[in-house]
């Protein structure tokens, strides 16, 4: 059949895309990627820019020159090879500090299998991983409180959860995707998760035409890795999106393979989903399938359709040809290359297609529009009581005495409810085969005597100030239209 040609009337049009070129391997491939690109004539003008390691070695603890975000706003796309973020020292991951600065809310990793020319354990396999890119554990906000503990807040909004469920929704409708699942752990984190899974249902109801369903984390990943074949579209919060995106890759025959975009409402970032694999830098020994990935997803975004077939099904003949690098080679493989060979081998199929693998026809397709943020619903919010947190080891630990010292001391609206440590209760009724830790969480809760204000706060821990304990953390506790917006104590 015949490939798409390119349209002379927009040869002379070229979007600017920001380019970087990345630590380790990512210089190589990044080479190879662009020369494809050019053989086949993207119509992009690549300007590069600097971001990674070198950066953080002049002292931008970020990874970035603040000259850096100007182009990147002026260019509005990111194609980016893998970055290495230096261990210890305070740097912040230059990916995470991309996707939350510039708004970079839905990743999208689609995982395909190409066997039998690229070994993979689940021939069948093409599933699309969306991930929430911003909030959950990645939030970055973590304390040490006591001699023994250490905190990460998870913090998931309403308006994250309903912009990246909707934009998997519009992705499987867009995509031609028959089923949306989504993986949380809301038998455990019953208000984090509960929010997602409830939102998920609410949206859900918007898009009867799709199949849809969720599933624990833990059982969906299981299956994922061993029945991949049943997933179409995963929509899933940040951490879970992160690991298993990873593991849909791996069954599919390598994470080499895969690219990924980050898309938010004015910018958008395209990346393979590997590391900069430092150990074989250097070597002409890395796979670039992974960006070039990236790039045929970012040409579709351009709506530079007629490229990305063309790219896209040079790379799937080279494959079925035998042309492998060293981490997919298997017994299909006929010619073993390196980085550079890859490229050239991609560049002289350009204008061929497949014969087994199914050819690509008109690119991944324009990724759907972000949704605009919903518009917020009020809701009763009253103060019912607090969570006081304490480090505290005395008396052997044992929380009837730590109870007894708060009863004498609490005044007021506020009374003692119940003791926890490390989420679980331990007063009134605690077990002695619990396992305790130098860190408890207090709560007080309104007697019933009027409603709680903030001044019974700041009087419960004026009355504490005298009494030698050590109080690291209050979180106030609030209802929401007579709901409790707080976990109960394991065990209450």
């Amino acid at each position: 059949m015949t490939q798409p040609t390119l349209d002379p009337a927009h040869t002379a049009t070229l979007t600017t895309v920001a380019v970087a070129h990345g630590d380790g391997i990512g210089p190589e491939i990044m080479d190879a990627t662009l020369r494809i690109l050019a053989a086949a004539g993207a119509r992009i003008q690549p300007v590069p820019i600097r971001i990674g390691e070198a950066v953080y070695r002049e002292g931008h603890t970020s990874g970035f020159t603040p000259d850096t975000w100007d182009t990147l706003r002026a260019a509005g796309m990111l194609l980016k090879a893998p970055i290495t973020t230096p261990q210890g020292g305070g740097y912040k991951s230059v990916n995470v500090t991309l996707r939350k600065t510039l708004g970079l809310y839905a990743n999208v990793r689609p995982c395909r299998a190409y066997a039998p020319f690229v070994p993979s354990h689940h021939a069948g396999t093409d599933v699309v991983i969306i991930r929430e890119n911003e909030e959950d554990l990645y939030a970055g906000i973590e304390h040490r409180q006591t001699r023994e503990v250490v905190q990460c807040l998870k913090l998931v909004t309403r308006d994250g959860c309903e912009r990246i469920v909707r934009y998997a929704f519009e992705y499987a409708r867009a995509h031609g995707r028959r089923r949306v699942t989504a993986l949380s752990k809301d038998n455990i984190m019953k208000l984090t998760d509960g929010l997602f899974h409830q939102v998920f249902r609410e949206i859900g109801a918007e898009y009867p035409d799709l199949e849809q369903e969720h599933q624990i984390i833990d059982i969906g990943t299981a299956r994922l890795a061993t029945r991949p074949e049943r997933y179409d579209v995963v929509v899933t919060l940040n951490l879970y999106g992160d690991i298993i995106s990873d593991v849909a890759a791996e069954v599919t025959g390598s994470v080499g393979l895969a690219g990924s975009a980050n898309i938010g409402p004015s910018f958008a970032l395209f990346e393979a989903i590997h590391g900069s694999a430092p150990d074989i830098a250097g070597q002409n020994v890395a796979n670039p399938g992974g960006l070039l990935q990236a790039a045929v997803m970012m040409l579709g975004h351009l709506g530079q359709h007629d490229v990305a077939v063309r790219v896209q099904n040079a790379w799937l003949r080279t494959l079925e040809d035998g042309v492998h690098t060293a981490d997919i080679a298997g017994e299909h493989t006929r010619e073993r290359v390196g980085t550079r060979g890859f490229a050239d081998a991609v560049i002289a199929r350009l204008g061929q297609e497949p014969q087994v693998l199914p050819a690509a026809r008109r690119g991944p397709g324009q990724l759907p529009a972000p949704a605009p943020q919903p518009g917020r619903r009020d809701v009763v919010k009253a103060l019912v009581g607090t969570d006081v947190f304490f480090e505290w080891a005395e008396a052997d630990r044992d929380p009837a005495v730590l109870a007894a010292r708060l009863e004498a001391l609490a005044t007021g609206r506020l009374r003692l409810n119940m003791i926890t440590n490390r989420g679980v209760k331990v007063w009134p009724g605690g077990q002695p085969e619990t396992f305790l830790a130098d860190h408890w969480r207090c709560r007080f809760l309104t007697n019933g005597d009027g409603p709680v204000r903030h001044a019974d706060v700041v009087a419960l821990l004026t009355g504490l100030l005298g009494s030698g304990l050590d109080f690291i953390k209050t979180e106030h506790l609030y209802t929401f239209d007579g709901v409790p917006g707080y976990s109960m104590g394991q065990g209450q």
